[in-house]
């Protein structure tokens, strides 16, 4: 595996270049990705003139930002297939990269951190109160994360690369630790902790961190507990994170269109997997998302069961893509509330019909009523709502034969328009959709008497043999 080494510095003139060489010095294939961050005592000369040279890539920030904006910069741009953190100065000992290393190479872990309390080497004796502060914040972390760590302020975080480029870093400074810790907490990874040694360091010898940092990394702890997704400005994310809440709803949506499911199955938009846990006892199911984090979330869920591919298309498919998906041969493409986000519609449909096996099935689920559109639709990027002669339309000149298409879900549309075109809502309250499980009742009722009208409308189509 290439390791990238992501190093942020700022005023490190008495150990960068000391630092530099014992990275370079660990016998793993590597890149050097050092971001100065405003630096004034001469580093910043010192880099300049190491750039370019044994695998060493240095970036300026234009003013000292922090370290969580340097980190973030330096995860950016790495290429390798995994990323560690690694300080400026000489607390902490890359000759630990390889035991770092072990449980991501070998398949156990997504992330590992470097523990300073397991007793794995020599530690310098140093600050009490340190050390107190450094147990109170990983127990607090802990508690809200329901993880076991040891050090959570540990620097030494090895991640798959994937992990830290799929993640929006937002504390600037120290914050960074407990941020990072919540969301892989959050995303569900395999967390493996090893035993590092360190080699602290005194505030006259150059040690950055102080009280205030640890108040505001209790802060960020409290903030990214409360939160329901990673970005709470992500409208989608937010969303899924609110539907997932709802199984009862989720499963009798899946009961619906159970009948049509094939053995193969490719799940188009599966976001974090809401659906696509109802779909895993097939034969094969390959769940696809465009979004980055989303397939973080999917890799998190499906990472024990053989049978399930994470993997991502966009549609309409390039021909490489398509060539790939027809030779998994799917008897069975289920789209739910991932057309309407598509603006070629018509050529998605296309490539979906050509990638299904001869007579498999597509089980396609829109957004219904041209009447509903407002702004809950426009924030989660709709392009539009369908009417059913449209839908049917549309299928039927793709080359598909319509074998059912009606509507679901008469009591939502009623809180939709409320919600997106009365109240001019951005996303959906969590309250009402706590309550929306009071109306299962009437839902069921719909299974024996399909509603004239609902909020989303369900195609059963096939592919003639």
């Amino acid at each position: 595996m290439k390791l990238s080494v992501v190093i942020p510095a700022y005023n490190e003139i008495q150990t960068i270049r000391e630092i530099v060489k014992l990275v370079s010095d660990v016998p793993v294939d590597k890149e050097i990705l050092i971001v100065d961050d405003g630096s004034t005592d001469g580093t910043r000369e010192i880099l300049k003139e190491m750039d370019g040279k044994n695998g060493v890539r240095v970036f300026l920030q234009p003013v000292n930002q922090g370290k969580g904006a340097a980190v973030s910069l330096g995860f950016r741009y790495a290429t390798g297939d995994v990323v560690v953190v690694q300080d400026a100065d000489l607390e902490y000992d890359p000759k630990e990269y390889v035991k770092l290393l072990s449980p991501i190479e070998d398949g156990h872990a997504d992330v590992v951190y470097g523990s300073r309390f397991l007793g794995g080497g020599p530690r310098r004796v140093l600050y009490f109160w340190h050390t107190v502060g450094n147990r109170f914040l990983t127990l607090a972390s802990n508690m809200f994360t329901n993880l076991n760590l040891t050090d959570m302020e540990t620097c030494y975080k090895m991640f798959r690369r994937e992990v830290v480029q799929s993640m929006t870093i937002e504390s600037p400074r120290f914050g960074i630790e407990p941020e990072i810790t919540a969301k892989v907490a959050r995303r569900g990874y395999r967390i493996y902790e090893v035993p590092i040694s360190y080699y602290g360091r005194t505030y006259e010898e150059g040690k950055k961190i102080g009280w205030k940092d640890a108040f505001s990394a209790l802060w960020t702890i409290v903030k990214h507990a409360f939160r329901e997704a990673e970005d709470p400005e992500n409208v989608g994310h937010v969303t899924l994170a609110r539907m997932a809440k709802l199984e009862p709803y989720n499963r009798w949506l899946a009961d619906r269109f159970r009948p049509a499911l094939g053995r193969r199955i490719l799940e188009i938009g599966a976001g974090f997997g809401n659906m696509s846990r109802h779909l895993a006892g097939a034969e094969l199911l390959v769940v696809s998302d465009l979004d980055p984090v989303g397939i973080e979330y999917l890799k998190g869920v499906f990472r024990e069961q053989k049978n399930v591919r994470v993997a991502s298309y966009r549609f309409p498919l390039e021909p490489a893509a398509r060539q790939e998906l027809k030779a998994l041969a799917p008897d069975t493409v289920v789209c739910l509330n991932v057309l309407e986000h598509i603006e070629q519609d018509d050529a998605t449909l296309a490539d979906l019909k050509e990638v299904l096996a001869p007579g498999g099935r597509l089980v396609l689920l829109v957004p219904a009523q041209k009447s509903l559109y407002g702004t809950l639709d426009e924030h989660l990027r709709h392009f539009r709502r369908y009417e059913k002669d449209e839908l049917t339309g549309k299928l039927a000149a793709a080359g598909f034969a319509v074998e059912d298409c009606r509507f679901l879900n008469r009591p939502g549309a009623i809180g939709w328009w409320i919600n997106g075109r009365l109240l001019k809502r951005r996303v959906l309250p969590r309250g009402q959709l706590a309550a929306f499980k009071l109306l299962m009742p009437l839902l069921k009722r719909e299974e024996k008497n399909p509603p004239a009208t609902g909020m989303s409308l369900l195609a059963i189509s096939r592919k003639p043999a």
